[in-house]
């Protein structure tokens, strides 16, 4: 689905909620009811499919959430690899469990930009960091969807 399909299936006044997918934690982000400004929100510790579909239920329904944006993580030559289909199969299991739309953003160095700012403008520790970066990474992710989506 491409930015402006996706911008017209958008309900009014609705966050949208960005994930940076890794198989031992989810990054979660969340956008502004304007669509503007993308948070970092929180990492989820994945255990089991219905204990972290149970998590995510409930961000939706405490932050006004009307659709998804995933990571997609290309490979450098812009080609998808296993985890970028692993990403998609997760996006269909949400999109099928919470009737939401979805989309995806090329997150290509996302977690290397976060992490280097990280170090570099915050002077944070690699302990402190460990504990954000994903969902850093999430609102990295979901502000450069939101920013193309404006010029949609």
């Amino acid at each position: 689905m491409d930015l402006s399909d996706f911008k017209q299936k958008l309900p009014a006044k609705k966050a949208l909620i960005g994930f940076d997918f890794g198989t031992k934690r989810l990054g979660v982000a969340i956008s502004d009811l304007t669509l503007t400004i993308a948070s970092s929100y929180t990492i989820i510790y994945r255990e089991n499919k219905n204990k972290d579909f149970s998590q995510i239920k409930k961000i939706i329904e405490d932050k006004e959430i009307g659709g998804m944006v995933f990571g997609l993580p290309l490979q450098m030559n812009g080609q998808e690899g296993d985890v970028a289909g692993e990403v998609r199969k997760f996006a269909a299991e949400l999109e099928q469990e919470f009737g939401l739309p979805c989309a995806f953003w090329d997150e290509r160095l996302s977690s290397s930009a976060v992490e280097s700012f990280l170090i570099k403008e915050v002077d944070m520790s690699r302990g402190k960091r460990k504990k954000i970066l994903d969902a850093s990474a999430a609102s990295y992710i979901l502000q450069g969807f939101l920013d193309a989506l404006k010029r949609a």
